[in-house]
């Protein structure tokens, strides 16, 4: 089944109806993401109170098997999507943040990248290290993840973009390492945009990094193909998060970073494991840890997976608020991080490329961009800078200038690497251009 767009008046709407566009900027509207399915009547109320029409997704034939060869969800499989994701739907309070604290950003994004440009490098070496003692049914020295922790939040806190550009243009092998990794990164912009106190977040970090170390006593045909596992395999490969979490315990981590690495798997309605627990049954820092740890695996490049953009994620999460995730959570997370977030290599629709560097969560559509090529791609020798909400400040439709779409990782020609993002023109570095 693909997917062509119709436009319905708002009076026409009904409840399972795909929204992809409105007849009005989105960042004006409540509606936190571009692109959503209609629940419920209060929905469609609130459409109304906004819109005169919309756009919708309507199916139209075609070969489905292009879409199931990905191995990964496609916006051309939404009506199917819709039929898998009739599950039990538990709505909740929104999260309260005891004493939440307002996080002032107090270094430029060139100080904190230089300060901790090695970072990363430490902290999945740290992360291998507990892997590989586990393997080896040794007692894990468990203090170098805690100081890589305790740095990685005192560095989000001072600036949320540097670890996240890091993370985000930073090439590596090991899936699980640099999973676990990014993870954490996301976990500590999500958790600082929360307003989680300092200790909060040093917890939240060190569960999200040892959150896959059970994985080292699985068979790695197991860990190696986790999206091709039958039943009785993926009975299987389900435990590494108690074994993970048992092992840990044993080796004297506190209750709340066990809570973490225990809890990462469960889910909104108890469709979770490994307990199956549900709703405020889940500990807050878990359910963080669970989002961010799904979103980076709809994202994050690996072989024989063609990953979402995050736009895309984006969507799919929202899709499954107050089924695996808990509603003002992923609305919250989405603004947190963006439609587009940090890194993100993008296509504007005059034809240049490049890749976000920061966004607002007043305008998620509009985005920091740094330009790397001009409109027929040819790359640009000095990056430039565009703030797209800056620069479309009065300007109508016809002339204003948007994200037109995402582009893969590793989209030739475009490395955020090779360019200095820190400065007002960022230029080409000369070690890059020289090989060195």
């Amino acid at each position: 089944m693909g997917v062509s767009q119709k436009k319905v008046s708002v009076q026409d709407l009904e409840v399972g109806m795909f929204v992809s566009d409105l007849d009005r900027p989105w960042h004006v509207t409540p509606f936190p993401i571009q692109g959503f399915y209609i629940r419920n009547q209060d929905e469609v109320r609130a459409l109304a109170s906004h819109c005169r029409w919309v756009m919708v997704d309507v199916a139209e034939n075609r070969d489905a098997g292009e879409y199931e060869k990905s191995g990964a969800p496609s916006f051309a499989r939404r009506a199917a999507r819709r039929q898998e994701l009739h599950q039990e739907s538990l709505q909740l309070p929104p999260v309260q943040i005891r004493n939440p604290v307002v996080h002032e950003t107090t270094h430029s994004l060139r100080r904190e990248l230089k300060a901790s440009r090695d970072l990363l490098v430490h902290a999945e070496t740290a992360i291998q290290k507990v892997a590989s003692q586990l393997n080896q049914e040794t007692v894990p020295d468990l203090r170098p993840v805690s100081e890589v922790a305790r740095r990685m939040t005192a560095s989000v806190i001072r600036n949320p973009d540097a670890l996240l550009w890091l993370a985000r243009v930073r090439d590596t092998d090991d899936h699980t390492y640099r999973h676990s990794l990014k993870t954490s990164v996301w976990a500590l912009v999500f958790g600082r945009f929360l307003g989680l106190e300092e200790p909060l977040l040093q917890q939240l970090a060190m569960g999200c990094l040892l959150s896959h170390v059970g994985k080292a006593e699985l068979p790695p045909e197991l860990t190696q193909n986790e999206r091709q596992l039958d039943a009785q395999q993926f009975r299987v490969f389900r435990t590494y998060v108690e074994l993970g979490a048992s092992r840990l315990e044993a080796a004297g981590v506190s209750r709340g970073t066990v809570a973490v690495v225990r809890g990462h798997r469960e889910r909104h309605n108890g469709s979770g494991f490994p307990a199956g627990v549900r709703g405020d049954r889940i500990p807050l820092l878990a359910k963080i840890a669970g989002l961010v740890d799904y979103y980076e695996s709809l994202i994050a490049p690996r072989e024989g997976y063609l990953p979402l953009s995050p736009a895309q994620a984006v969507s799919q999460l929202f899709e499954v608020r107050n089924i695996e995730f808990q509603e003002d959570l992923v609305e919250k997370f989405i603004q947190s991080v963006g439609i587009y977030p940090i890194g993100t290599l993008i296509q504007l629709t005059n034809g240049q490329r490049g890749v976000v560097v920061s966004h607002s969560p007043k305008r998620r559509l509009m985005p920091r961009v740094m330009l790397m090529t001009d409109r027929d791609q040819n790359p640009l020798r000095t990056a430039r800078m565009i703030n797209l909400a800056t620069f479309n400040e009065g300007r109508n439709n016809d002339s204003a200038l948007r994200v037109e779409g995402c582009l893969p990782h590793g989209t030739e020609g475009l490395n955020p690497a090779h360019f200095d993002v820190t400065g007002a023109e960022s230029r080409w570095k000369l070690r890059q251009l020289m090989g060195a």
